[in-house]
């Protein structure tokens, strides 16, 4: 049975033709009677990423920050609140539109390099244009912040999206798992020098030395001593865009 809406009488107050989709239809109709649908995306994972930029701006604009409700503030360091989700909604949805775009590329047998060269250029974009917010407008390249929210975007689906075009489902789900289990061992069993094992403070943890360490003055400002985008969380942030792919692969 065709998946086409078909159109039901005009409504004079909306000025427009209603469609009422078959049963079982799942596409949005095109504006044209007849015409097939213009996009092939799911309603929910727009749905889903308005809300989550609709959190994004609460966040970012609470009204008074002298005076802020305690679901639009993130965690001081552990625990989290529901500002702390904003971010991993958005690398999950940044997972899931992976199969969706890529998919039938992939199982059509496009070359590697293609893909890849694909894959890279958007990433690269993504990444410099978190750079260029992150410099605006005096670009001191000494003390510029390197990581950040674009930046990461960038690295996660830029590794998601090459285990996705690499890779099957099933080792898609044991390399996210494995990124969990590894950050987990990793960060409550290795220590550096002057810090104990398991040391999981802003200071002391191994994820915010390392950030230290290796990118010195070119990390968050305001977190002093650590970086919320920095290079060994960034584990865990893959793994959440791989369970966006997986999630991805369910909906196609």
């Amino acid at each position: 049975m065709s998946d086409r809406m078909i159109p039901t009488k005009p409504n004079p107050g909306l000025g427009r033709w209603m469609r009422k989709p078959y049963k079982g239809g799942s596409k949005l109709g095109s504006d044209r009677e007849g015409q097939p649908p213009s996009s092939n995306r799911l309603i929910f994972l727009d749905v889903f990423r308005g809300l989550t930029v609709v959190g994004m701006v609460l966040v970012n604009n609470p009204g008074s920050w002298a005076h802020i409700h305690w679901p639009l503030e993130h965690a001081e360091w552990n625990g989290w609140t529901p500002t702390d989700l904003i971010f991993p909604f958005f690398l999950f949805i940044v997972g899931v539109a992976i199969p969706l775009g890529l998919g039938k590329r992939v199982e059509r047998g496009d070359k590697f390099k293609a893909l890849f060269l694909k894959v890279l250029y958007r990433s690269a974009v993504i990444f410099l244009l978190g750079e260029f917010l992150a410099g605006f407008p005096y670009f001191h390249l000494s003390t510029i912040r390197i990581p950040g929210v674009l930046q990461r975007i960038a690295v996660c689906y830029f590794f998601a999206a090459l285990i996705f075009i690499r890779t099957r489902p099933r080792t898609q789900a044991i390399i996210a798992l494995a990124l969990l289990i590894v950050y987990f061992i990793v960060m409550k069993h290795v220590h550096w020098n002057g810090y104990y094992v398991g040391d999981l403070s802003k200071e002391g943890s191994l994820a915010s030395i390392i950030d230290r360490k290796v990118l010195g003055p070119h990390i968050w400002k305001q977190g002093i001593v650590y970086d919320p985008e920095g290079l060994l969380s960034t584990m865990g942030a893959l793994a959440t865009t791989l369970f966006g792919v997986l999630t991805g692969h369910l909906i196609r």
